[in-house]
């Protein structure tokens, strides 16, 4: 079985702009966070995102959109050595239905889990909100809970330690 860090988009890999991310102008990669995603490939993690994008049921950006500020992440990790294994998102948002891959549901993890044989008691995600907590909680799986656009690397650093001590 995988481990695997999973970490929430926006505030944790790209600045936490108030709003919804909608032009490529405006998608900034944080100081760490490639630098987070390498230690994590380095130490024997998969990594994925798992991120709500629900501006594209509202109109406010499109798919085409989304995969070129993820194209952007990749391409900036590439420079870097580094690289995600998937990316995962939800683009409902609930003012129009309700759907089970919105965090705080667990859809988008499972799906990862089960596709790339994820041992949850080695794994972990990182976000900054609740319900990034209460989606991982869903699949009892740990999780860290930052404050957005706040440094991280110490803390997968330590959680990444932590888990390889015990293997």
């Amino acid at each position: 079985m995988q481990k695997a860090v999973f970490f929430d988009r926006d505030g944790v890999l790209n600045q936490e702009m108030g709003d919804y991310v909608t032009k490529i102008q405006d998608f900034h990669i944080l100081p760490d966070s490639i630098e987070s995603i390498k230690y994590a490939k380095d130490n024997g993690f998969l990594v994925f995102i798992i991120t709500n994008q629900g501006g594209i049921s509202k109109g406010l950006y499109n798919e085409m959109d989304l995969n070129l500020f993820h194209e952007n992440l990749k391409n900036e990790c590439k420079k870097c050595g580094t690289s995600i294994d998937d990316i995962y998102y939800c683009k409902h948002h609930p003012d129009f239905g309700k759907c089970l891959c919105r965090k705080p549901e667990s859809l988008m993890l499972e799906k990862a889990i089960s596709k790339y044989n994820i041992d949850v008691s080695k794994s972990f995600l990182i976000g900054d909100n609740q319900r990034d907590i209460d989606s991982a909680n869903l699949v009892q799986m740990k999780s860290i809970l930052i404050q957005p656009n706040s440094p991280k690397l110490h803390l997968i650093i330590e959680e990444i330690n932590n888990i390889n001590k015990k293997n």
